[in-house]
């Protein structure tokens, strides 16, 4: 039965346990609805149906400084949940794009580019509520922090998407805001120079909390944008954490590591304003990448491997950019091999649209070569489905398919998404 899209805005986890209850007892799809920041169609709904806005559901309910932890519901953003927990010199430390709300970067288990020193969302969540799709309210841990009581419900839920059940409050571990940090910048001749000092400098073991890499299309872009006149060649961005002594000596060791690997122009800043001024740069290179093409749409890639194939990725991929028509830039977190472009293309011409899904499809390929992941970061979604059989195997494919049965008999939660429409038991 086909069923227009309702969006229902909740305030509560018992108005989002009775709008599901009816939900599947009348057979409606759900589709839960956080930041809308996600980029791999997960808030689709192929099949009409009730979306739920969880947008105001956004409090935080309990802190607890001694612990490191804090209990929020789904609809704060990351920013926002960091601006307030700041003035207790605390801070939650993963950063995707802004506008992210905790509920979907639990959904999609993202990370960000502190992922390479404080992991990804799996890492980083004690436990959630959930209500399932008969609408039972279920908590899948203690706060303790760490626990070897039963199935591992939380990382169950993290990732699924939606497709499971709909999250109602998340439990979050907290890290003390860095005593002292250095941001550092440095050029290379190559794009594979830029990533051999990335895989170099995670090897000699540092301990780096960010390793950002930025090809020369992608400095062009943040130029143009700017009206900057950074070097347009590929590019590393490090911070560098801890004490005064410690964050320096970090710096200098990797300041000659890079000399080693033809690095050049390595600069470095402590000052927070200037710190601020050079992470800007990367935190806004999507946007800035409009400037180069207005009127176009991105295509955003997201593959990670193993970090010892990270640079054979790049360099593989960048051949195949730089032939295309198509402005492409490279933005990498180099420090766990997770690897993007933006593909800029014009959406209303159809050669364009092919170009830029056959140059997405042509980095999944390779990743999947390297015994990487279709994506690193973003989810699956619909627009990753299609590589999930030939990275897990069917055999996985029908194991999440069980589990999803159990849990959604009626298929109503967040249908036509993460488990591609032909597997069966």
């Amino acid at each position: 039965m086909k069923v227009n899209h309702v969006p229902t805005y909740t305030m509560s986890e018992d108005e989002v346990s009775k709008i599901v209850k009816s939900c599947d007892t009348h057979k409606v799809p759900i589709v839960p609805y956080g930041g809308a920041t996600s980029i791999e169609g997960h808030t689709l709904s192929p099949n009409g149906g009730v979306c739920i806005d969880m947008s105001m559901m956004n409090s935080i309910k309990a802190l607890h400084i001694e612990d490191m932890d804090v209990v929020v519901e789904p609809g704060i953003g990351w920013m926002e949940l960091n601006e307030y927990l700041e003035p207790y010199g605390l801070f939650f430390p993963l950063d995707p794009g802004p506008g992210a709300t905790i509920g979907g970067m639990c959904a999609t288990r993202c990370s960000g580019s502190l992922a390479v020193r404080y992991g990804t969302m799996r890492d980083n969540v004690i436990s959630l509520k959930v209500v399932l799709a008969n609408g039972d309210i279920v908590k899948t841990a203690s706060r303790a922090r760490k626990s070897a009581a039963g199935y591992d419900l939380t990382r169950l839920v993290i990732g699924s998407e939606g497709t499971l059940g709909v999250i109602t409050e998340v439990t979050l571990r907290l890290q003390k805001i860095p005593q002292h940090s250095v941001v550092a910048m440095c050029n290379f001749p190559s794009i594979k120079d830029a990533a051999d000092v990335a895989i170099a400098t995670m090897m000699s073991g540092i301990q780096v909390s960010r390793v950002e890499l930025m090809d020369e299309v992608q400095v062009k872009a943040i130029n143009i944008a700017n009206g900057k006149d950074l070097p347009e060649i590929p590019t590393l961005m490090f911070e560098f954490i801890g004490t005064e002594a410690y964050a320096r000596e970090q710096t200098q060791i990797v300041q000659k590591i890079a000399a080693e690997h033809n690095g050049s122009d390595f600069v470095f800043a402590e000052d927070p304003e200037a710190k601020k001024d050079l992470w800007k740069i990367r935190k806004e290179a999507l946007w800035a990448c409009f400037a180069m093409e207005p009127n176009f749409e991105a295509m955003i890639s997201d593959v990670c491997v193993p970090l010892s194939h990270l640079a054979e990725l790049i360099s593989r991929s960048k051949q195949e950019l730089d032939a295309s028509p198509l402005v492409c830039t490279v933005i990498a977190h180099a420090g766990d091999g997770n690897f993007h472009t933006v593909i800029l293309f014009d959406p209303n011409i159809e050669e364009h649209r092919q170009e830029a899904e056959r140059l997405n499809k042509f980095m999944v390929l390779t990743a999947l070569s390297m015994e990487g992941t279709c994506t690193g970061e973003h989810g699956v979604g619909t627009g990753k489905v299609k590589y999930l059989e030939k990275e897990l195997g069917v055999e996985a494919l029908r194991t999440m398919k069980r589990i999803k049965a159990a849990l959604d008999p009626n298929s109503i939660m967040n249908p036509g998404k993460l488990i591609p429409p032909h597997i069966c038991f």
